[in-house]
């Protein structure tokens, strides 16, 4: 496991211009996961990420938010559900900021407000056929 610690010299950039610099999949070889790198530009206030893996009919087969993480390097497997060996797949990645009301006594339903989207990413990749 590799820890990525940040530098303190390293310029911290505001919500509006994080970005993501590295998105990358690695199906492993049984077909059901796959490992997921991504890098964002250092930043100051901490990001909403959302990971979605769908088949190309549209079905969604893998999902994850990550809140308000604090790396700019992550690493994590993903489940896969009923798919095919061979199948072609699409990775999405969001990094958003989501700005919350604040705290109440008295409970009130208040709608959220849209989330303010910084970068999107998208990628096909195709899971490993079964070796005989």
């Amino acid at each position: 496991m590799n820890i990525y610690l940040q530098d303190p010299n390293e310029v911290r950039l505001p919500p509006e211009e994080v970005r993501l610099t590295k998105v990358e999949v690695i199906p492993q070889p049984n077909g059901k996961q796959v490992k997921i790198h991504i890098e964002l530009t250092p930043f100051m206030k901490r990001p909403n990420i959302e990971v979605s893996i769908t088949s190309e009919a549209g079905k969604e087969v893998g999902h994850t938010s990550i809140l308000e993480t604090m790396l700019h390097k992550l690493e994590f497997t993903m489940h896969l559900r009923q798919v095919e060996p061979g199948a072609e797949l699409n990775l999405e990645t969001t990094v958003y900021y989501q700005k919350l009301p604040e705290p109440s006594d008295t409970p009130v339903e208040i709608p959220l407000p849209d989330p303010l989207i910084v970068d999107h990413n998208a990628i096909t990749f195709s899971l490993p056929q079964p070796q005989p």
